[in-house]
């Protein structure tokens, strides 16, 4: 058990990271390690870490895991604040519990690290253990893959499943560039993403692309302006201080692709978009958004219409949307099952929280077929 990233070998980590089905670029050691050496997920902050290794005789590692012991439940966007509710109301403690995920990054992928299956299965039985001896109430692993939620189902843990909304670019085929995309959506779509684009360009505002070294520091500074500024006007310090950003430009900056916003040759707005491959597709992330002025349907460019172009023509396969957000449906952005998986030290909440779950998932079902129904992308016969 390690109390910082820091204390993990770099390529020991990123090693058994690309083994994965899932390697995304927010679990690399340099994406962990800046969220530690910036102060955003320390124990100040109420993400402690405890992160797990688990080396043969030889030393080799044979699998790991980010683990941290959470104060809050905040940053994790899979929402439990009714169960810390129930646990408080009946006299019992919801935190400290444990929580296998990237801090801040509702990205779905590969969370146990492992050589093979005997292994993951190992790394989810000592994070059980751990979670006994040390007097949590609960763990969850947040956005898993297949076989990290394989692996939790046969240890008993309980799945909990959630909607995001992804973009892909496979489907039938390649789209060719924008207006190819724009002729697979139904014809009030269309229209709308078109008169959408036009208001942004009739504003006076245009959107320069910048990828990888090509950010430079005054750029990495006013995007964070734009972050921060966003935070604060919703009443909250931003998760990420400058520093963070810092560290990611400087050791993957590759992984970044920052769209700045101007008007009459100035900066009003930005939106940070996260590159990488996953499961042998190259894949955006949209990640960060703010603005310092307002300009109607400004986020909808810079978010999506902006990114999504640039991922046509350079041959990305899918674009990821975040947590949440029915608006994304619209931008044709699809909704897409992601799962999660808990435990809890309290066999009567447990058994609640199992009862919860079902009616939950018949819900989450419903809600699907429903945004099925109210697709963008145009009928085919």
């Amino acid at each position: 058990m390690h109390d910082s990233p820091l204390q993990i070998d770099a390529a020991d980590w990123n090693a058994l990271l690309a083994l994965q089905s899932h390697p995304t670029p927010f679990m690399r050691h340099e994406y962990l390690a800046a969220l530690h050496r910036s102060g955003s997920a320390v124990p100040e902050t109420g993400w402690t870490p405890r992160f797990l290794t688990l080396r043969d005789r030889a030393g080799q590692l044979q699998a790991a895991c980010p683990l941290y012991v959470k104060s809050h439940s905040r940053g994790e966007y899979v929402f439990d604040w009714s169960w810390a509710d129930a646990h408080h109301r009946h006299g019992y403690a919801y935190y400290p519990k444990g929580v296998v995920a990237v801090p801040f990054t509702p990205a779905p992928g590969s969370r146990l690290l492992a050589r093979n299956d005997a292994a993951r299965q190992a790394l989810i039985r000592t994070l059980l253990d751990t979670c006994r001896t040390s007097g949590l109430s609960s763990l969850h692993l947040l956005f898993g893959s297949k076989e990290d939620l394989d692996a939790c189902a046969e240890a008993g843990l309980m799945p909990r499943h959630t909607v995001q909304f992804h973009w892909d670019n496979r489907r039938p085929r390649p789209y060719a560039d924008f207006d190819d995309f724009l002729a697979a959506l139904n014809q009030d779509k269309r229209k709308k993403i078109r008169q959408e684009r036009r208001k942004v360009r009739e504003a006076g505002v245009t959107l320069r692309p910048l990828l990888g070294r090509e950010i430079q520091a005054s750029d990495w500074d006013f995007f964070y302006h734009c972050y921060e500024r966003t935070y604060l006007e919703h009443g909250n310090p931003p998760y990420l201080s400058r520093a963070f950003f810092s560290d990611i430009a400087r050791e993957q900056a590759q992984h970044w692709l920052l769209f700045l916003a101007e008007r009459q040759g100035r900066p009003i707005a930005s939106s940070l978009i996260a590159l990488g491959t996953d499961a042998g597709d190259r894949v955006a992330w949209g990640r960060y958004w703010g603005a310092l002025e307002r300009v109607d349907c400004l986020h909808f460019e810079a978010c999506y219409y902006a990114p999504l172009e640039w991922c046509i023509a350079h041959g990305y396969q899918r674009f990821e949307g975040g947590a949440q957000g029915e608006h994304k449906l619209a931008r044709a952005l699809l909704p897409v099952r992601t799962t999660s998986a808990h435990w809890l030290a309290q066999p009567d909440f447990a058994d609640a929280v199992q009862r919860f779950l079902y009616r939950e998932s018949e819900g989450l079902a419903s809600y699907v077929e429903e945004l099925d129904r109210h697709s963008p992308l145009r009928q085919t016969d």
